[in-house]
């Protein structure tokens, strides 16, 4: 029963993927999704961004790298699971290689041994699942606090957070949101420099972010290789 507000969500996504007539019609909710987008922007600016460089300051950089790694080893989970719903075998036997040895002899993750043996570091997640069998995208989504999404991969990061996120298996809640808040500052303060970047030469920020964010979803979809559009 978990999965039906999903599947509901992803229906919808269907549903409205052709309702707009004006503007940009991958993006039907643009005035919804610049308010959302200018709440983040503003979160970022007075909250996240301050942390994360401060983090970048203070952490030595091994240490950044430690938690970094670590964190994508959870990852690999979420990728393994989404390998073998896509039938990715080959990708699939990697991933399990690369958890093992990254797990074991990369004592928890802390060290990335897999990437150094050439067992590459794989991306996949339920959106792009959903995707590679013909969900389409649906209109585009800023999601609050997460950012650019759609509504299929809205669908997707719901059901990758309740079902192969391994930090949700955490039963104290306490050392559980300090993971979480871990998590984020680390992967906010690798974004500091390409943030600079974008916020110096984009013209329209918002409108930046959803076309990369569309195109990069779709190249992920396609592993890299998205068919020619007409």
């Amino acid at each position: 029963m978990k999965i039906l507000p999903a599947l509901l969500i992803t229906f919808l996504a269907q549903s409205l993927a052709g309702c707009a007539s004006n503007g940009d019609p991958r993006d039907p909710m643009e005035p919804m999704n610049r308010a959302i987008h200018d709440f983040n922007e503003g979160l970022d600016r007075l909250v996240l961004k301050p942390v994360a460089t401060g983090y970048q300051k203070v952490m030595p950089g091994f240490a950044q790298t430690g938690v970094r790694n670590f964190f994508s080893n959870l990852n690999d989970v979420t990728v393994l699971a989404n390998d073998l719903l896509q039938f990715k075998l080959e990708r699939s036997t990697s991933d399990v290689l690369r958890i093992s040895f990254n797990s074991t002899f990369g004592f928890l993750g802390l060290l990335d041994i897999a990437s150094e043996m050439g067992l590459d570091k794989h991306d996949e997640d339920f959106g792009q699942t959903l995707g590679r069998w013909g969900v389409a995208n649906g209109p585009y989504l800023v999601l609050p606090f997460f950012g650019p999404s759609s509504f299929r991969d809205g669908a997707g990061l719901w059901v990758d957070a309740e079902y192969t996120d391994l930090t949700r298996q955490i039963d104290s809640i306490p050392a559980r949101n300090q993971v979480w808040a871990v998590r984020t500052v680390g992967r906010r303060a690798d974004l500091l420099d390409a943030k600079r970047a974008i916020d110096a030469a984009a013209l329209d920020p918002y409108e930046f972010n959803r076309d990369f964010y569309l195109e990069h979803r779709r190249s992920q979809v396609y592993d890299g290789k998205p068919p020619v559009e007409e």
